[in-house]
């Protein structure tokens, strides 16, 4: 329960953020990335302002055992980059680029009733499962 509780909060804080930000909204996020036209730098402060955030709790979680609700810390350990992240990261980028959405502000904005976002959230889904599925074929390839 204080686990989902947390959960719920951490969730909560962050898409309120987002709302905040204006990362939520898809023609802010289209303005950063035309870079050719009427640039909008703020989502870069935000980035910024993320990594800067992030860093300093990495930088306090890894020298933890147990987080601050008392679970095991999960810090994920592998920074092998391959071909399939490389392939990942540049559909991701592209998804980003065409609809303005990732899937954080993707979902906060489908909670906003968006239209747009529905679309996004339906194909993010549909290549979630599609992933899956392909994976479950490799892997009873393999054996």
């Amino acid at each position: 329960m204080k686990y989902s509780l947390a959960s719920l909060l951490s969730g909560l804080i962050f898409g309120l953020g987002l709302i905040v930000s204006g990362m939520a909204n898809p023609e802010k996020v289209l303005g950063f990335l035309d870079i050719a036209g009427l640039w909008d730098p703020s989502l870069a402060f935000v980035m910024g302002g993320a990594i800067i955030v992030g860093l300093g709790a990495f930088a306090i979680a890894r020298k933890r055992t147990l987080s601050f609700l008392g679970f095991d810390m999960r810090i994920p350990t592998n920074n092998h980059i391959d071909k399939r992240l490389i392939i990942g990261g540049l559909a991701f980028g592209a998804g980003w680029g065409i609809a303005g959405f990732c899937p954080g502000p993707g979902l906060v904005a489908l909670g906003a009733g968006e239209a747009k976002a529905a679309v996004f959230v339906a194909s993010m889904v549909s290549g979630m499962i599609i992933f899956e599925v392909i994976e479950r074929a490799r892997s009873r390839a393999a054996v």
